[in-house]
């Protein structure tokens, strides 16, 4: 081989280890240093207690025993990384270890005993889990074969290799999807490095182009910001995380190589953090309705995950243009800094520390958190953010599960796409399902969900069971301000029917609920609210019929209620007043409860639970509610809004036809259509989500179909309009004068059309 050849592959295994190890730090600088001395003590405990005796390097990760196949991959798994991070140790300075003659002669002999034992062409790819030997493995070896490669035989590096080419195949690259997809290539890319073989890297860079177009359907990045992986799970928190940092590295790994990823639809790539990833980051947090099945790992947080997806922000900002780099850095350095419930700096590894501690002090400004809406059709989930405060929906269909469960883990999240609704407000919140809440939060009392009682068996419908509503109209329209959502409900093994809407308005949400029903004697209830208040809850719960309470509680029906309010959270509001069931609790779980790799060591939390009460509801027209979430407002607040409510809101439908508000001093109109008809001024001859508002005798009409069947529709607008001043090309212009008609033909991806309009003074 040519010394420039040599040279390169040389320059590239030099290149992945300042990425796996992190890159201008000091060894003698916090937190590095403690966390290099971390690394030397695991490193050090991992080599104490490893075996030199036929099968399992150390005892409690036995894969040669009688074990399902799923213990005994994982178990191969763990092993490799740990020989990783004592390979770490080793390379790293200050670890205590650093170039230490034992540590690597164990880290050395390590490899060849997997390889003999477990990893090697004569073991079958077989149907144990594939992740563990097509990417879990693989990567741990082939990192560990980049940080010790002088110390390797040539023998020896030749032999790992063919273990991978064994396991990771053209054609499993070639049927991958999304982030699998993405670790596959970065196996084949190390693989080449490695092994120093050209094709294998040409290979793992060309076979990236299937993750950059834009999909419509199944795994991957749509054009309006949603991720899906496993084929309907909405995934951007965790598998989106690895994506991004899987490409951000690539990128980092391979540019002004020969072998860089020039292919143009890399720019969606970009792109996506604008467009899918920043919307669900929320102050150093990524969402958890986004995380699928993570959120019941005990260890992991909606705020650790969000730190390594900032991280792989920060990372892939290093290959774009000097603008767009500072931008990215900026609202980076905004998350992270205004996290006040998790240190960013307490909790990401090394490789991500140094590129985040400079951030952090570098003296530039951070990004403010901008307001608005933005509704992500594809996986039906919508966030609304003010000035001190955000609240997001869950919602499913028949594009997107209920949830997902598998390996035993989130056995309870069953109706965490029934209209969830996750709120932050500022000074109150950021830890709030952070702090246990998976494992303690009543699964059928999940804040904004109306869900039927009836008792679910952990884990059904069963794993990775396509279990999906098969309702087509959820979804809304916004007009990047405000919005109306909606979601046609279906229970999980339930007769529940129900049709729910939230306006997202300046300074609070309207919550709408009509048609709700059930058969054969199924107890129905809508939950307003159920707040994590902590080990030790100290707040006060208000109603307006005078009770005052500062704790605990048991089950109470608050009857005629028409206000309430929780402090340092905010308001509710009930139009018409309810009987409203309340209770301050404590409640216990653990998070083997949830996930069978978690503790069942029990863990406590006490909460406040509104909810409504709808019983039996049979009758055609089913039970209906309407209420009003105030988030950050104040009792007082709460108080003269629920007086007052004819005055700023009226509720124009709550029907299962359509649901609709006015706010006046917005000039807002907004509809939900659940079939064609006609409320006030607005008529539509199909089911649509239409919004409308009036500023400065300009009118503008923002309108979807949520039930995205792409069939054309027409809306009227009973509103003198002088002049037509823009609309979006899925908008013909009917008729304008003493009234506007549009026809619209929307397409099937839920997206909001636009039109825009001068009014005629009234």
């Amino acid at each position: 081989m040519p010394a420039d050849e040599s040279d390169e592959y040389a320059e590239l295994r030099a290149r992945w280890t300042g990425l796996m190890l992190g890159r201008g730090f000091s060894p003698t600088e916090q937190p590095f240093k403690y966390r290099l001395s971390a690394l030397g003590k695991e490193a050090h405990a991992h080599h104490g207690t490893m075996l030199r005796t036929p099968g399992a390097l150390w005892s409690d990760l036995d894969f040669t025993a009688t074990h399902d196949a799923r213990t005994r991959s994982s178990r191969m798994c763990a092993s490799y990384r740990r020989l990783r991070i004592m390979a770490e140790a080793f390379v790293q300075p200050g670890t205590g270890h650093t170039g230490a003659a034992d540590l690597l002669d164990a880290v050395l002999y390590g490899l060849r005993h997997l390889n003999s034992a477990i990893y090697n062409p004569s073991t079958p790819a077989g149907s144990e889990n594939w992740w563990d030997w097509q990417i879990g493995a693989p990567q741990h070896l082939l990192d560990t074969c980049v940080l010790l490669h002088p110390h390797i035989a040539a023998e020896q590096l030749h032999r790992y290799g063919l273990a991978v080419d064994h396991f990771v195949t053209d054609a499993k690259v070639d049927k991958s999807t999304g982030a699998n997809r993405v670790d596959l290539c970065r196996v084949l890319v190390l693989r080449g490095i490695v092994g120093e073989q050209p094709e294998k890297i040409a290979r793992g860079a060309g076979s990236l182009s299937p993750v950059f177009p834009y999909v419509t359907s199944g795994d991957g990045l749509y054009a309006d910001g949603s991720l899906i992986q496993h084929g309907n799970v909405p995934y951007t928190g965790t598998f989106g995380q690895v994506l991004l940092d899987g490409l951000a590295r690539l990128f980092a790994l391979l540019d002004g190589s020969r072998w860089a990823v020039t292919d143009p639809l890399r720019q969606n790539v970009h792109d996506a953090v604008d467009r899918c990833f920043a919307p669900c980051l929320h102050d150093g947090l990524v969402m958890d309705h986004v995380s699928g099945r993570a959120i019941s790992r005990q260890g992991g947080s909606d705020h650790g995950r969000g730190h390594s997806l900032i991280a792989a922000i920060v990372l892939l900002a290093e290959s774009e243009p000097a603008a767009d780099r500072a931008r990215r850095r900026a609202m980076a350095k905004g998350w992270l800094l205004r996290d006040t419930w998790s240190d960013p700096l307490n909790g990401l590894g090394i490789d991500a520390l140094s590129l985040i501690k400079p951030l952090l002090f570098d003296g530039t400004g951070p990004a403010e958190e901008p307001v608005g809406h933005t509704i992500l059709p594809a996986m039906d989930r919508a966030v609304h953010r003010r000035p001190q405060w955000t609240v997001t929906v869950s919602m499913s269909s028949q594009w997107i599960t209920y949830y997902e469960t598998g390996y035993k883990e989130n056995l309870r999240g069953w109706h965490t796409g029934q209209g969830m609704l996750y709120t932050w407000v500022d000074g109150d919140g950021l830890g709030q399902y952070a702090d246990a809440f998976w494992p303690t939060v009543d699964p059928y009392r999940l804040p904004g969900t109306t869900v039927s009682r009836k008792k679910l068996a952990d884990g059904y419908p069963g794993p990775w069971h396509d279990a999906a509503p098969g309702v087509r109209w959820v979804g809304g329209a916004t007009d990047g301000t405000y919005a109306a959502v909606g979601q046609n409900i279906r229970g999980l093994n339930s007769t529940l029917q129900a049709k729910k809407s939230w306006f997202f308005l300046d300074d609070c949400v309207v919550c709408l609920g009509a048609g709700i029903r059930a058969s054969g004697g199924e107890l129905i209830d809508t939950v307003v609210e159920n707040r994590n208040l902590g080990e030790h809850g100290s707040r006060t719960f208000t109603a307006g019929d005078g009770t005052v309470l500062t704790g605990p509680f048991p089950p109470r029906t608050l009857p005629g209620t028409r206000w309430a309010h929780l402090s340092g959270h905010g308001g509710y509001v009930f139009i018409g007043g309810v009987n409203l069931q309340a209770a301050w609790e404590k409640r216990t779980g653990a998070w083997h409860d949830i996930n069978h790799g978690g503790s069942t060591t029990p863990v406590s939390r006490e909460y406040l639970t509104l909810h409504l009460a709808h019983g039996t509801p049979t009758r055609p027209e089913g039970s209906d509610y309407a209420y009003v979430l105030l988030p950050g407002a104040t009792a007082d607040t709460a108080e003269s809004r629920a007086k007052k409510t004819d005055s700023w809101l009226k509720l124009a439908a709550n029907n299962e036809k359509q649901q609709a508000v006015t706010v006046p001093a917005l000039g807002l109109r907004a509809v939900n259509f659940w079939f064609g008809g006609t409320v006030g001024p607005l008529t539509a001859t199909a089911p649509a989500c239409v919004l409308v508002r009036e500023v400065d005798g300009t009118g503008t009409l923002c309108v979807s179909d949520p039930k995205r069947t792409g069939d054309t529709f027409d809306l009227t607008w009973d509103r003198a309009v002088t002049e037509v001043i823009s609309r979006d090309p899925a908008i013909e212009v009917l008729h304008h004068g003493t009234s506007l008609t549009l026809r619209v033909t929307p397409g099937t991806a839920g997206a909001t059309h636009r039109c825009v309009a001068r009014l005629a003074p009234q």
